[in-house]
């Protein structure tokens, strides 16, 4: 015991600089990739992704037959993506605009004639254009974007651009006329492009003979519902020289306004995680201390007057109710942590750079899959620590119940996006590559680790475990199950609340989440806050003679998560103004899913946090 209350102020100084490390030298790091180098008159490809919108969680294929875009000559032929960018409903393919390095263009055809939109087509694009949704082009591996000025004055380049307008009788129009302005950087005499702008138009009538000079005419080219239209698409291309380096081109798409209200959180947050700290550390130093000093006296009629957590100590270690469910919750629990780190790790040091599209959920996969042997190996040497004996069922619902809950699940919305033709459905190939390596990969080593730790020896337990159970005396209604899981989660999730809303806000609304390194520091205060709000909680309840500790000390900090999914709730009416059914159980089945997974990380955190507390302190007393 006397390590314990000795390292204390190490800890707490140890984690003070590594927030301060972290928070100024971390945003320093990026890996942008390797540039693309032109030469004047060289053609730059210009590729399309999907179409997406704010108000609607469905994306759609650009060459959706729905809405009769230009296609290149032959068809479209699709491009390679990640796994990652696939789920995330990222469809990328060439496209007909003929763009060359240096060469200034005006009124421009898309396609080699007229576009003819019937009246069905009319009104699913019309449609899509009151969802506001927006068109996105990738230009040099960089998404063509709008110029935006935020409020401090600073200019933001916002990915896409609509698809129509609306107008002041709220009747769509759809835009047919696009300027598009490409910003090059020249290093060296070689020429590097390192911004794309594109201002779109809506236009009846467009003035060939004068090269497009009525782009600002009022007569907006609209999409009849009951006949036929037909009308044309042009382009201009105008090429500027910027002094921005290539390196830092992306600074202009990530830029981040609130850096002020991440700071305050994250200042907010470790408040709280230092006095938590201090609170353990005043029990360990101060409390247990003396409890254990009074222990430990050889005084017969002293050893007699046993109280408290001291008085439990032949109950404390018993196994629990359903402990082969805790030890698969542990288990993946260990698992999706450590991707969660992992992934952290490589997005701070800059290695998930917004350039590689859909390398985070990528990351996050891949991580998973490997991490399964310690799935498996921590489920079984918690299941026999608990005296488990059905270890091949063990290591059965280690592999296959919480993936396979998660995979079953995801493919119930998937039929939603099947239902709604969106790009964001799976397409099957991936769900049969998604099912091979589960299978392959995934389940064989979860098997393995799970072998392995059957065949390691049962983790040491400080005391015995009394034949006959004690008798739970009545508790207050604050240390009952439900109402002291609930008071423990709410300082976890006061913890992170702020960097769950900007993650939200760049799911939803498409932006480029980059501040990894307040995340990253967030999730470390996440990690030391579940720990110790599990700790403080289990020992006022051993104090009340309460020693069903397993489950509780799980779902103490995992019931952060319950927090979560109350705040998407609140997200949901408060900034989304989704119009449709499926939008709805789209958006609540992933939260669903990530709070999930979020409840076993966060659980997973506080009860080995509290299982090494229990075996500390009876580990420091004497038992007869």
């Amino acid at each position: 015991m006397k390590n314990i209350y000795h390292k204390v102020p190490n800890i707490v100084n140890v984690f003070i600089l590594t927030i301060l490390s972290l928070g100024w030298t971390v945003n320093a790091i990026n890996f942008p990739g390797v540039p693309n180098n032109y030469n004047i008159n060289d053609k730059i490809p210009i590729l399309v992704n999907s179409l997406v919108s704010s108000n609607t969680a469905f994306p759609y294929d650009y060459y959706n037959e729905h809405f009769g875009f230009c296609q290149p000559e032959g068809g479209p032929t699709a491009k390679k993506e990640s796994l990652g960018s696939i789920l995330f409903g990222d469809r990328l393919y060439d496209s007909p605009f003929d763009i060359y390095m240096l060469k200034n263009d005006t009124c421009q055809s898309q396609c080699k004639g007229n576009v003819t939109i019937d009246e069905v087509n009319a009104k699913f694009i019309n449609e899509r254009i009151l969802e506001q949704y927006n068109v996105r082009w990738i230009v040099d591996n960089i998404p063509a974007a709008r110029s935006m000025l935020t409020d401090d004055g600073k200019v933001l380049y916002s990915e896409g651009f609509e698809l129509g307008l609306i107008d002041e009788a709220g009747k769509p129009a759809i835009n047919n006329h696009f300027d598009i302005q490409i910003e090059y950087h020249i290093n060296n005499g070689r020429y590097r492009i390192v911004g794309v702008l594109v201002w779109p138009y809506s236009i009846k009538n467009i003035d060939r003979a004068n090269n497009c000079a009525n782009i600002d005419s009022a007569e907006h080219q609209y999409l009849s519902e009951t006949e036929p239209t037909t009308f044309s698409y042009t382009f201009n291309v105008i090429w500027t020289q910027s002094p921005v380096a290539w390196v830092t081109r992306w600074d202009h798409y990530i830029y981040n306004p609130d850096v002020e209200t991440h700071w305050f959180s994250l200042i907010n947050s470790f408040i709280i995680a230092l006095m938590l700290t201090g609170m353990v550390a005043m029990i360990i130093i101060r409390t247990l201390r003396k409890d254990i000093i009074r222990y430990n006296r050889m005084d017969l009629e002293d050893q007699q007057d046993e109280y408290g957590w001291k008085l439990v100590h032949g109950d404390v270690f018993r196994a629990p109710f359903h402990r082969m469910w805790l030890s698969v919750l542990l288990g993946n629990g260990v698992q999706s942590l450590l991707m969660c780190i992992v992934t952290l790790c490589f997005a701070v040091l800059g290695f998930l750079s917004p350039a590689s599209r859909g390398s985070i959920p990528t990351v996050m996969l891949l991580f998973y899959l490997l991490f399964s042997c310690f799935s498996g190996y921590i489920s079984a040497r918690m299941y026999k620590v608990q005296g488990g004996e059905g270890y091949k069922r063990n290591a059965i619902f280690t592999a296959f119940l919480f993936p396979g809950a998660i995979l079953v699940f995801y493919l119930f919305l998937n039929m939603f996006m099947i239902a709604n033709d969106s790009s964001a459905a799976i397409p099957f190939g991936t769900l049969i590559l998604i099912l091979s390596i589960w299978t392959l990969v995934s389940i064989p080593l979860c098997f393995i680790g799970a072998f392995i730790g059957f065949r390691k020896g049962t983790i040491s337990i400080p005391v015995r475990t009394n034949q006959i159970p004690r008798q739970v005396p009545d508790q207050p209604f604050y240390l009952r199950f439900i109402p002291s899981s609930l008071i423990g989660g709410i300082l976890p999730f006061g913890a992170i609340f702020i960097e769950v809303f900007y993650i939200m806000n760049s799911i939803i609304f498409h932006h480029i989440y980059s501040i990894f390194s307040f995340l990253f520091l967030g999730f470390l205060i996440l990690i030391v806050t579940c720990a110790e709000i599990s700790i403080l909680i289990c020992y006022f309840r051993l104090c009340s003679e309460d020693y069903r500790w397993w489950w509780h000390s799980f779902v103490t900090s995992g019931s952060c998560a319950f927090y979560i999914f109350l705040y998407s709730i609140l997200y949901y009416y408060t900034k989304l103004s989704f119009d449709s059914f499926s939008s709805t159980v789209l958006y609540f089945g992933f939260s669903i899913i990530f709070c999930s997974f979020f409840f076993i990380i966060a659980g997973t955190i506080g009860f080995f946090a509290t299982f090494w507390f229990l075996k500390k302190i009876y580990n420091s007393i004497k038992i007869d």
